[in-house]
């Protein structure tokens, strides 16, 4: 197997008023929250965004590491909805120095391109500094914080920075090149 440089960009908001937010597309695209925890709508989304661009870390968690995950108190899984069907999602993860990250975030491949990706990032973004109005036990949101990397969509970075992210750290390690698995096999031909 071979190995290939990934570059990790990490970056932040430290203030609401950072946010810039996108104009909602049209289409009526609505974005609605995951209230109730499930592993396998979580798993769903995370292959079908993340199948073509090697988002592997998860796959091979267990029922039970899915369900702790989603079960935190403050997580949250916010999906984007084109006319009933999911588009994409942003995960929430918050953190006990009143940070929020960003863990997921993107769209399905067939909804990439038609400006969807800037108005959900904005509403997950807006969520997390939010938090807290929804779980009144966790600390007020202080900074909203994501990392995204070189596998990732061509557009995902001046996504984030237009949106008024700011870089605060870049890292370059070698990683075994694997092969995009897609949701399923066979669902992304070369």
């Amino acid at each position: 197997m071979t190995n290939i440089p990934v570059t990790t960009w990490s970056l932040e908001q430290t203030s609401p008023t950072d946010l810039l937010p996108a104009a909602e597309p049209e289409g009526g695209i609505r974005v609605v929250r995951a209230e109730v925890p499930s592993p396998e709508f979580s798993r769903f989304l995370y292959t079908a965004v993340g199948g073509d661009i090697r988002w592997t870390d998860r796959l091979g968690w267990t029922y039970a590491q899915w369900e702790e995950e989603l079960r935190r108190p403050g997580a949250e899984t916010w999906v984007a909805y084109d006319r009933g069907t999911p588009a994409g999602y942003v995960q929430l993860d918050p953190q006990d120095d009143g940070a929020v990250e960003i863990v997921y975030f993107g769209l399905l491949p067939a909804f990439r391109g038609r400006r969807i990706g800037g108005y959900l990032l904005s509403y997950g973004t807006a969520r997390a500094w939010d938090l807290a109005d929804r779980w009144p036990e966790r600390t007020p949101t202080k900074r909203v914080w994501l990392h995204t990397c070189s596998k990732d969509g061509a557009f995902a970075m001046d996504n984030y920075l237009r949106r008024g992210f700011k870089l605060f750290d870049t890292r370059v390690e070698e990683e075994p090149e694997i092969a995009t698995p897609g949701p399923w096999p066979g669902a992304y031909p070369a």
